[in-house]
């Protein structure tokens, strides 16, 4: 009777030291995981404030090259309708796309998203009859499926959270809404500034057709249809996605 009752503690004890140890585990791989997400959410934000700083340099004299102004009309042209309500331009920087699309929707509510204040200043003071928000491109102040139009135009390899950006993009957008993209592409040659150095660059998702298809498509969009827009050393993919489904 006594062994039993020695067995039987046992087993009791090792049960309790598995369960103990099971826990022990448990909070140690937390504690790993909430490192991880700590450190990410920390680069993130430390590249947002780098990218802030470096826009709101360029700001005074962004609008003075004639590729960004081509691009927007480029972007414009491609977009291609007179029925979108609202546009929202994410990564609006001075608003050259929003000035591109106005006399093509002249009677859309025109929203332009972007971290630079620097930037928006300029945006506001060369369109004041649209919208300019503050904001993180993966945190838009706007609500669900309230947008009909969304535009990116090259962007998307500087934000911190491309993904969380797309994202919002599916949210914010109403049944039937479009997204346009510009991204550069691989044979694309794009000079490095030194105000570049202090934040992740990141083209390689975007780079080509094929990889712009796969990095959407995580996000439940589609390429409905698409260009290439070459100047000089640049080639743009321009894209029109639109939810899958």
């Amino acid at each position: 009777m006594a062994d039993q009752e020695a067995l039987a503690d046992a087993a009791s004890g090792a049960a309790s030291g598995a369960a103990s140890g099971a826990a022990s585990l448990r909070r140690s791989a937390g504690s790993r995981r909430d490192a991880a997400d700590s450190s990410e959410n920390s680069r993130r934000s430390d590249g947002l404030t780098a990218i802030r700083d470096a826009f709101d340099l360029r700001a005074p004299g962004y609008d003075e090259g004639a590729f960004h102004r081509e691009l927007a009309a480029s972007v414009a042209a491609f977009v291609a309708t007179s029925d979108a309500g609202t546009v929202l331009d994410v990564a609006t920087g001075t608003g050259l796309v929003l000035r591109a699309l106005r006399s093509r929707l002249p009677g859309a509510r025109m929203v332009g998203a972007d971290i630079s204040p620097g930037m928006l200043a300029v945006a506001r003071e060369a369109f004041p009859g649209a919208e300019f928000v503050e904001a993180d491109a993966a945190a838009l102040p706007l609500p669900d499926a309230s947008v009909d139009l969304v535009t990116c135009v090259t962007a998307l390899h500087l934000i911190p959270d491309a993904r969380g950006a797309i994202d919002e993009w599916l949210r914010v957008l109403s049944p039937g809404g479009r997204a346009v993209t510009a991204t550069f592409m691989a044979e694309s040659r794009r000079p490095v500034r030194a105000e570049d150095q202090a934040f992740d660059i990141d083209h390689d998702p975007f780079a080509s057709l094929v990889a712009l298809e796969a990095t959407v498509a995580e996000s439940g969009f589609s390429v409905s249809r698409h260009t290439e827009w070459r100047v000089d050393q640049h080639v743009v993919l321009i894209a029109e996605l639109v939810a899958e489904g």
